[in-house]
């Protein structure tokens, strides 16, 4: 098998991106007077020379040097950089480093628009399906692909936010647009998620939280698995993060959402683990996606569906009318079955909370409008449940779980049951502990 690059993605976290981008614009801001202008023609030369005898360190090393806030790289010489040495499958560990690093510079500089962006639709699904699977450069193109995504939405977002049709993410990611593309990253995220390097421990038991599916001891493997589901891991937060661009691009994120929701919903109902299924769910950055995905799976899994919009009613009629669609690996542990839906309850809750709070049904335009004003979130339709709500369907779903499963229930799905209550509490904004506690029936006075 060959070897991949995995670099550790702090570039990915929304702190160190903010970082990078607000150093970005302070270099252009001290460059406003200057003229852009390409490398000058001498040194330009030398670098082409590099790639005539075929010495991509050198040619790296060069444009590495030359490349300022005041110059950039003729396209062609990015598309080399790209194909022909990030792309290539006999560079070394260290060249290809060195390339990445190189791309990223020229992206913070001189950032990529739809006009000037050097990778297409077409190379991407090369290195995502075809040969290109076992190029060692393939997740470092991916986070180069993301980070071109990334910068040029937000920048247009910034000064030209009527404008964002005309971003490289609309262009590629619309799913009014291009759907087929989406569902391509569907595909690729689902293709990563179920690998077997990527989620299944060593003793081949299944794990039971977010955390214990990246945490598999690495005391019985060997490195080079190590390394396959390190990479995947990182391929499955990349493509997660595209998708999440990919709710936003459009106008209607609700409407986004909704589409590849649907789109979405097949593929999830082939995941065969839980593990893989949670490290799906866990790792979808969208809320309003997880949220609709959710509600989708659900709505399929009751025997008469509700016309309840997504809302706390909604989520309380799911807990008692709805049933697993979702593979078990094992038929003797039922309960499982069962603690994953009450899990899956908690993501929706939870996410519900993210897209109310973070008015993420609005367009990304108008959101930043009403997150500076500090709008609160309009109540919705079927959010007025109150503590007796809570409590008769928690008890209904306890004995539903105790007349399926039998007594004792197992402790864990006890806890994931009183977690569920709490939260849905939390949701609600209610206080048990100060509801009026039901009168006790008068006793008769005593007799003398």
């Amino acid at each position: 098998m060959e070897d991949f690059i995995v670099i550790s993605d702090d570039s990915g976290s929304e702190s160190s991106a903010g970082t990078r981008s607000g150093r970005a614009r302070r270099l252009r801001r001290a460059l406003k007077g200057q003229k852009l202008e390409p490398i000058p023609h001498r040194r330009l030369r030398m670098v082409t020379n590099t790639i005539e005898e075929n010495f991509p360190l050198g040619t790296v090393q060069f444009l590495m040097d030359f490349v300022s806030p005041q110059h950039y790289p003729p396209r062609e010489i990015v598309a080399h950089i790209i194909q022909k040495i990030l792309l290539s499958g006999s560079e070394t560990v260290d060249v290809l480093k060195e390339a990445y690093m190189l791309l990223m510079k020229i992206q913070q500089l001189h950032p990529a628009n739809a006009k000037t962006v050097e990778w297409d639709w077409k190379l991407l699904t090369y290195v995502m399906e075809e040969e290109g699977q076992t190029l060692p450069g393939r997740i470092l193109f991916l986070r180069y692909v993301v980070q071109t995504l990334e910068d040029d939405f937000q920048q247009i977002l910034r000064r030209q936010r009527q404008h964002l049709q005309q971003s490289i993410a609309n262009t590629v990611l619309s799913c009014d647009k291009q759907p087929h593309n989406v569902r391509d990253v569907i595909k690729w995220l689902v293709k990563a998620v179920t690998e077997n390097e990527l989620t299944q421990p060593p003793d081949g038991t299944q794990t039971s939280s977010g955390a214990g599916v990246l945490k598999a001891s690495s005391d019985h493997l060997s490195p080079q698995p190590n390394l396959t589901r390190n990479t995947n891991q990182l391929v499955v937060c990349q493509l997660q993060r595209m998708l999440s661009i990919a709710v936003e691009v459009d106008r209607t994120p609700t409407c986004s959402s909704n589409k590849i929701a649907e789109m979405m919903f097949g593929f999830v109902l082939d995941i065969p683990e839980r593990s893989q299924r949670e490290m799906f769910f866990t790792t979808m950055e969208s809320h309003l996606l997880r949220c609709k995905v959710l509600e989708i799976i659900f709505l399929h899994s009751c025997e008469t569906p509700t016309r309840l919009p997504l809302s706390l009613a909604q989520a309380l009629y799911f807990l008692n009318n709805s049933t697993s669609l979702l593979k078990c690996q094992s038929d003797k542990a039922q309960w499982q079955t069962w603690d994953e839906l009450v899990e899956h309850l908690q993501f929706l809750l939870s996410s519900y909370q993210h897209v109310l709070r973070e008015h993420l049904r609005s367009s990304v335009i108008d959101r930043k409008d009403l997150i500076i004003k500090r709008i609160k979130p309009k109540p919705q339709q079927g959010d007025d449940i109150t503590v007796v709500d809570v409590e008769k369907q928690i008890e209904a779903f306890r004995s539903r779980l105790v007349h399926i499963l039998g007594e004792p229930l197992v402790p864990q799905l006890q806890d994931k049951v009183h977690l569920l209550k709490l939260l849905l509490f939390y949701a609600a904004d209610l206080n048990p502990d100060t509801e009026p506690a039901p009168q006790p029936a008068p006793q008769p006075a005593p007799q003398h």
